[in-house]
């Protein structure tokens, strides 16, 4: 026996004639990305000037002298790059981290040399003391009654202040605190306005996880905590609601962008915050992030262009419109 089933389908149910050729996708697609959406993070030594070292845990990825940044600021402009941000690599390090706020400082010297050379180019600036503190942890410690170290708030906001002063006076496009002390933002924005940066924006770090995926980052930055960990001061996991109070609290003390990181696991975060608070959202694509992604295409797991472009897509369609990643030169190139 033989059976004949007819199935008709409405014609209004017919979504396929959308997706059916490239062209049509892309005149309905919902989501698109542009260079000017990534900022690229750059790792600067105060080593030798043509100082490059690759951090083997981040492929294609380098510690660089001055000359060296100058080159990778020179492609980010080319490329039409949102911005960079730098972060410093450095010996000069003691218990309060002293050398985050020198003139002289490897932070100072780049930027002055980068806006030197292509003041277009817009150059953000991490402000933090893991970089430069000989413990690694992100602020000052200190011993406790019970033997405990603690991390001192109020005393690392001072220190703070003045790295971001000194990254405002060597012409910081934008200032960006990591450090998630309370009450920093509100103390930078004073002392910028105080010192006549009143103009000068802020991107906070608002919403800092204490994650699993910053450690290619640690390897990069020489930050490793040599003790403990962060989980003092950055965000537990498993909490939404604690982030969107610190959001509200930094946009009250002057903060103009905020950023959630890392970015993929926490998408919920970006878009709940840009459903409560409507303003600029970044979100960071952390080195864990970026060294699965070439981890699995090293092994022929995935396909690493496709895969990198969709991630950035879907950071992109949760609500951030700024997206910090390693990957910004790559996905520029294939925007074309």
């Amino acid at each position: 026996m033989s059976y004949h089933t007819e199935i008709t389908i409405a014609s209004e149910s017919r979504t396929r004639r959308t997706r059916m050729t490239e062209r049509m996708r892309s005149l309905v697609r919902e989501t698109t990305l542009h260079p000017s959406n990534f900022i690229l993070p750059l790792f600067v030594s105060d080593s030798a000037a043509n100082f490059r070292n690759e951090i083997s845990s981040m492929p294609g990825v380098y510690q660089l002298g001055i000359d060296h940044i100058l080159r990778e600021s020179e492609k980010a402009l080319e490329a039409k790059l949102g911005g960079i941000i730098l972060f410093g690599i450095t010996e000069d390090k003691d218990e309060n981290g002293t050398s985050a706020h020198s003139e002289q400082g490897i932070i100072q010297q780049s930027v002055r040399e980068i806006k030197k050379r292509f003041p277009e180019l817009l150059v953000a600036t991490d402000v933090c003391l893991c970089e430069y503190t000989s413990h690694g942890h992100c602020g000052i410690i200190r011993e406790g009654a019970s033997g405990e170290f603690e991390i001192m708030n109020d005393e690392t906001v001072e220190q703070l202040v003045l790295e971001a002063l000194s990254h405002a006076e060597a012409g910081s496009d934008l200032i960006s605190p990591s450090d998630m002390m309370d009450g920093r933002i509100g103390a930078i924005r004073e002392a910028l306005d105080e010192n006549g940066f009143e103009n000068l924006p802020i991107m906070s770090y608002a919403a800092k996880y204490a994650s699993g995926f910053y450690g290619p980052f640690r390897e990069a930055a020489g930050s490793t905590p040599s003790f403990g960990d962060r989980r003092s001061h950055q965000m537990d996991p498993a909490n939404s609601d604690e982030a969107m109070r610190l959001i509200e609290r930094d946009l009250r003390e002057g903060a103009d962008i905020i950023m959630v990181k890392p970015a993929m696991s926490y998408l919920d975060i970006v878009r709940k915050a840009k459903d409560e608070f409507n303003i600029p959202i970044a979100a960071y694509q952390v080195s864990g992030e970026y060294s699965m992604i070439k981890a699995a295409s090293a092994n022929g797991w995935i396909d690493e262009d496709r895969v990198m472009m969709e991630s950035l897509i879907a950071i992109k369609r949760a609500g951030a419109s700024i997206i910090l990643t390693y990957f910004a030169l790559d996905a520029a190139k294939k925007l074309g």
